[in-house]
């Protein structure tokens, strides 16, 4: 009869350093507080109100959906994909005109929730950067003297 021996290492496995954004910014539980703030400060604060306006109702979905989102591009698990396929962030916003305005009031209230969630200061603006370069390359309403970046846009 043959034994099975369990092997374990003399010392231990050292681990990965939490170095993605998701992981700095605490997991699940970091990103779902970034997600709840900047929702609820769309709910409560009278600056965001064209920009909530552009959402349904009850943004719970909303919210979800976001959630899973950032949880990938915070470099955790694709929560999304799965569900919905490749997010194609542009095509799934395209019914809502985005201009800079939209943009600007986008980015405002990430800014602020930015600003009020703990996090360190090197995330806080690795995050504004890549929040900043999304929200602009997400417009898609035709300006005079400012075009989108994107070859499809609103008139």
């Amino acid at each position: 009869m043959s034994e099975t021996i369990a092997i374990t290492p003399a010392a231990p496995v050292p681990q990965p350093v939490s170095s993605t954004p998701y992981q700095r910014l605490g997991g699940a539980e970091g990103v779902r507080r970034l997600v709840d703030h900047f929702y609820d400060l769309m709910d409560l604060e009278p600056q965001y109100a064209d920009l909530r306006a552009m959402h349904p109702t009850n943004s719970e979905e909303t919210r979800e959906k976001l959630y899973l989102f950032l949880s990938g591009w915070l470099g955790g698990p694709d929560l999304y994909s799965p569900q919905y396929g490749h997010p194609r962030l542009r095509m799934r916003h395209f019914p809502y005109a985005i201009g800079t305005k939209e943009r600007d009031e986008w980015m405002a209230c990430m800014v602020q929730t930015l600003n009020e969630v703990e996090m360190d200061d090197t995330l806080r603006r690795q995050l504004h950067e890549a929040f900043a370069g999304t929200a602009d390359w997400m417009r898609n309403k035709a300006e005079p003297g400012n075009m989108p970046a994107g070859n499809v846009v609103h008139g």
